[in-house]
């Protein structure tokens, strides 16, 4: 599982002087492109491209301070067709166009090459279930917010206040299905789980598809996989520990992958530090097996713990 991905990670090394085919390098890690990119994204922090900009830059700047080479041919080496262009990528990642740094020997900055693995702790027992759900409909109020990695997320918890008790009564009367009550919803943007990266953030039920109200957003959920996880702890620290063990523990022990689709959390908030139930619910499937019939890799998303957006709450 790591060795492929970590096989792939080194024959995009030895592609930075050249257009990438990312499928090839997807195909290597034995997932498709979009679990690569987004399982790069969440092992390591950054979105693929940026770690792409910032290997290539670095190479780039070795050869820029070893003035062996024209900045010209410098940025063609590196897959830019014009200065301009290569001076703009260049200045992103130093801080410093590539002609001043060639004059003053400037000091550069380096993005060190990439390879990943896993420790695994595993002495506590996680309770789950896999759920079979139908396609539905979340209706209620939608807010973007930023990620937050520790501690509460202030703009979460704004709009969680900004709801009125007519709107959580509307709520409730709509909701019809597991899970069941007022919840959260987390629907990530883009593949970036960086600090401040933007997610739109839903309060509201599950209902059927078919489901109006008027004066709520509404979210539509393809019918799909769900792992189920139960959770009781202290109010925020035990969710933010729960979402960060099962994608650093539970995946790589399980034959799942995530899917696309919001990740759905179910709790009371209480005051910090109080002890609440809470559970998550996340999208996931199982990958087909490779040819030759061998177990197909593992997903292992960010040991860096997820995002503080969870404020769900059972009104």
């Amino acid at each position: 599982m790591l060795e492929r991905l970590n096989q792939a990670l080194d024959h995009l090394e030895t592609c930075l002087d050249r257009e990438i085919d990312m499928a090839e390098v997807a195909r290597i890690a034995a997932v498709s492109e979009y679990h690569f990119r987004r399982l790069f994204s969440a092992l390591a922090g950054m979105p693929l491209p940026v770690y792409v900009r910032r290997r290539r830059m670095t190479l780039a700047g070795a050869e820029v301070l070893a003035g062996e080479l024209t900045l010209l041919d410098v940025a063609v080496r590196y897959g830019y067709g014009s200065g301009e262009a290569f001076a703009r990528a260049f200045r992103s990642v130093h801080g410093i166009g590539p002609g001043e740094a060639r004059r003053t020997g400037a000091v550069l900055t380096a993005q060190p090459r990439m390879s990943f693995r896993v420790v695994v702790e595993g002495s506590t027992a996680m309770r789950y279930r896999i759920v079979e759900k139908d396609a539905f409909r979340i209706v209620g109020r939608k807010a973007r917010v930023p990620l937050v990695h520790e501690g509460l997320n202030a703009a979460a918890a704004a709009h969680l206040e900004s709801l009125d008790e007519q709107a959580v009564a509307r709520m409730k009367e709509l909701g019809d299905r597991e899970p069941q009550g007022v919840l959260s919803a987390v629907v990530y943007l883009t593949d970036s789980r960086d600090e401040g990266a933007e997610a739109d953030y839903w309060i509201g039920v599950p209902t059927s598809p078919q489901a109006v109200a008027e004066g709520l957003d509404a979210l539509d959920v393809p019918a799909g996989t769900w792992a189920v996880f139960d959770n009781r702890g202290p109010y925020p620290s035990a969710l933010q520990e729960l979402w960060r063990d099962v994608f650093t523990q539970w995946f790589p022990s399980n034959p799942y992958t995530t899917r696309p689709g919001p990740e759905l959390l179910r709790t009371r908030p209480v005051a910090l530090g109080a002890a609440t139930d809470s559970q998550l619910w996340i999208p996931v499937e199982r990958p087909p097996p490779p040819i030759g019939g061998r177990p197909g890799p593992l997903r292992l998303p960010s040991v860096r713990g997820r995002p503080d957006t969870r404020q769900g709450r059972d009104r």
